[in-house]
C-alpha cells in the first residue's frame, strides 16, 4: 500500500519516520524510599515524511499538496508502517520543499505530520440543571437585543444635545437642566 494523505497519493517515499512518547508522571510518597510512576498514556504521533516528486505531474501535486495544507484541517492517512500506531487522521505541522537540480521538474518534499485526536465531548456533572444553558443564552440574547436598540437610540442623543444647547442660548429655557 502506498502511502496517502487525504487524496493525494504520496510518490517515490523514501522515508517515514515515527516519534512516539508515553506521558509518565512520577510520583514520590513520603515516608518510601524510591517513586511511584504513573502512565498517563502516549502522546500523540508525530511523522515525518519524505519523498520526491518528479516528471510532468510534480508541480500539479505540489499544488495540491500545499492547498490542502494552507486549509489546516485534519487529513485522513494512510500507510503500512503506521497501521499499528492506528493513526487514522493527521494535522500537517510543517511542509518543506526543495528543488532538486540536475533534472527539471523534481521535487524533494518533507511532510511533518502529528496525529488528530478528537477531542471528547465533556460529561454532564451530576446535580446540574440542563435547562440552565438554555436560559443563559436566552438571558445573553435579551441583553444583545437590548443593546441594539440602545444604539439605535445614540443617534438621537447628538440632535437632543444640539436642540439643548440652542434653547440655553437663546434664554429661552433649557430642556434638559444639567446636573
Amino acid at each position: 500500500m502506498r502511502p496517502m494523505l487525504d487524496d493525494l497519493e504520496l510518490p517515490q517515499v523514501q522515508e517515514i519516520g515515527e516519534h512516539d512518547r508515553r506521558a509518565l508522571a512520577e510520583h514520590k510518597p513520603p515516608g518510601m524510599d524510591g517513586s511511584l510512576i504513573q502512565n498517563l498514556g502516549r502522546r500523540p504521533l508525530h511523522l515525518v515524511v519524505r519523498g520526491v516528486a518528479s516528471g510532468a505531474d510534480a508541480r500539479d501535486f505540489l499544488d495540491k499538496l500545499e492547498q490542502k495544507v494552507a486549509a489546516g484541517d485534519p487529513l485522513p492517512f494512510t500507510a503500512d508502517i503506521v497501521a499499528d500506531a492506528e493513526v487514522d487522521s493527521v494535522l500537517v505541522d510543517d511542509l518543506r520543499l526543495e528543488e532538486l537540480a540536475g533534472r527539471p521538474e523534481r521535487w524533494a518534499y518533507t511532510l511533518e505530520l502529528r496525529e488528530h485526536i478528537e477531542p471528547v465531548e465533556p460529561a454532564a456533572a451530576p446535580g446540574v440543571d440542563s435547562d440552565l444553558l438554555d436560559e443563559a443564552a436566552n438571558a445573553v440574547s435579551s441583553l444583545t437585543a437590548g443593546l441594539e436598540v440602545v444604539e439605535q437610540l445614540s443617534q438621537f442623543v447628538t440632535r437632543l444635545t444640539q436642540l439643548n444647547d440652542a434653547l440655553g442660548s437663546e434664554g429661552t429655557g433649557v430642556l434638559f437642566p444639567s446636573a
